[in-house]
């Protein structure tokens, strides 16, 4: 009996010592302390959809939105969204509160007016391209206008019919210097009804294109553009340099985006398309 009781108190000690071993926690593992007090890495961020609204010269139509479609690759999270009229109008737009992202103006003019009174970002401002004058005609020439010499000699005449750009649009003050340079009056000519005026550059082309004037005061790049022929080339002398300036507005809520526009526009793949239709780029 006694030799049974040594048995089965054996046999429950084993089993209190096999309970003890099998309920033991198995070990943490150790982490070093410099990883354990990191902060987690947070996720990249998406970039954000956003909308640049560009504010540009009429005469940029063609180049910019086949640009446009360029930039889709380099940033397509980014949709350009244009406003293309006169530098003039668009200048009054920015100074009424319109929303713009970046501006672009067929000269200097509109743009310093914005800058004196603080509606241009500081450190923004470039000369991106350079453009000429040129005097076109309707297909066939039915005028046969020779050139800026020959429409200055026959225009006080009468019989020939200049369109030519508003007082408050780019072309149309260049057209003004040119009138300076050949001492022609421009208000004895709109009194004779030698004159017709457009809006914008792009409604002084289609006058010439759809021979509703006998010439026209255009850009080059809108005359290629038109397919029109250019019978003549103003000079810097006759009307001084056709600069194009750009810059970021004051009060972008894309600042950052629309600068980044702007020097792609100053890219070698932007001067391609620019050059393509008659610009020459100024910053490539």
């Amino acid at each position: 009996m006694k030799k049974l009781l040594s048995i089965v108190l054996t046999l429950a000690l084993t089993g209190a010592l096999l309970a003890g071993c099998a309920a033991k926690p198995a070990p943490e593992p150790t982490i070093p302390a410099d990883i354990a007090a990191a902060p987690a890495e947070p996720a990249a961020p998406a970039n954000e959809p956003t909308e640049l609204i560009v504010f540009a010269a009429a005469s940029l139509t063609e180049t910019l939105s086949a640009i446009a479609e360029q930039y889709k690759a380099v940033a397509p999270e980014v949709t350009l969204r244009f406003n293309f009229d006169s530098s003039g109008t668009l200048k009054t737009q920015i100074e009424e509160g319109a929303d713009c992202d970046l501006f672009l103006s067929a000269a200097p003019k509109q743009m310093n007016a914005l800058a004196d009174i603080s509606l241009i970002a500081e450190n923004t401002r470039v000369d991106l391209l350079e453009n000429k004058v040129v005097l076109t005609v309707p297909e066939g020439n039915p005028k046969g206008i020779a050139s800026f010499d020959d429409l200055a000699e026959r225009l006080p005449a009468g019989g020939i019919l200049l369109a030519m750009g508003n007082s408050d649009v780019p072309v149309g003050q260049y057209t003004q210097k040119i009138f300076a340079y050949y001492n022609l009056d421009e208000s004895a000519l709109a009194a004779s009804g030698v004159l017709t005026y457009g809006g914008n550059v792009k409604e002084v082309t289609t006058q010439v294109t759809e021979a509703a004037a006998d010439c026209g005061v255009v850009y080059a790049t809108d005359a290629f553009s038109a397919g029109l022929s250019a019978v003549d080339e103003a000079t810097a002398e006759m009307c001084g340099q056709v600069i194009y300036p750009a810059a970021v507005t004051a009060s972008s809520a894309h600042a950052g985006e629309a600068a980044a526009f702007l020097t792609y526009l100053q890219s070698a793949e932007a001067a391609v398309i620019f050059e393509s239709v008659g610009f020459t780029s100024l910053t490539k």
